[in-house]
């Protein structure tokens, strides 16, 4: 069995860590592939977000119930059948509603069963902890990826081609940038948000330097 760890109380931070301080684009630069792949409309987005969250609560979910009986020296091998059995579940499930936006994502729903954020938790988080809080950690990533790819799809699109969920947001006179609908306008609208998020951290860990340096001299006064 594998080795478990102390299972604290469900608190705000076992979600939001996902949102903001785990977010698995923007802090560790997991799945990566769908991220530069399918993000060149908010449609896209959603449905790849929408995807993985369904697949990582549902493997995540069925990984903890199960946790104390898949032996260790099959467990990877256990995780990626379970998380397999999801994504053919949501790929029947997206070819059923939407065959555009079916075709537009590709082979990449399959891959899905091949995505860091979900084997990931299954190793590291489900399979240490009890189901309720599984649920909650998992609901917290999969919000996170499907946040992340909405930001930059939105981008994408409104540049790229001047819509938002197809609908036309600027007038006639305005010259969409193909490049951002093209696999290089990925790497930059990532690059722009990776920026802008490192500025507001840095901004915040300043702010925190700045309040404990003025706390240890009224101390020391």
């Amino acid at each position: 069995m594998n080795a478990k760890t102390p299972d604290k109380s469900i608190t705000a931070d076992t979600f939001l860590r996902g949102l903001w301080r785990e977010n698995p684009v923007f802090v560790m630069l997991l799945g990566m592939c769908p991220v530069l792949a399918v993000t060149n409309s908010v449609a896209n987005a959603l449905a790849m977000g929408l995807a993985t969250t369904f697949v990582l609560l549902c493997s995540s979910t069925l990984v903890s119930l199960l946790r104390r009986h898949i032996p260790k020296e099959v467990r990877i091998a256990s995780y990626i059948v379970i998380i397999a059995s999801f994504v053919t579940v949501v790929d029947y499930i997206i070819q059923a509603v939407s065959l555009e936006i079916y075709n537009a994502l590709g082979a990449f729903i399959q891959l899905i069963v091949v995505n860091c954020i979900i084997l990931g938790r299954a190793e590291s988080y489900a399979s240490r902890h009890r189901v309720s809080k599984t649920l909650v950690n998992s609901l917290g990533m999969g919000a996170g990826f499907t946040i992340a790819l909405l930001c930059l799809g939105s981008v994408r699109e409104l540049l790229g081609a001047g819509t938002l969920l197809g609908q036309p947001v600027f007038g006639a006179a305005f010259e969409p940038w193909v490049i951002m609908l093209l696999p290089p306008g990925g790497f930059f609208v990532l690059g722009a948000w990776l920026l802008l998020f490192a500025w507001i951290k840095e901004r915040q860990d300043r702010r925190q330097r700045e309040a404990a340096n003025l706390e240890a001299r009224a101390h020391a006064g």
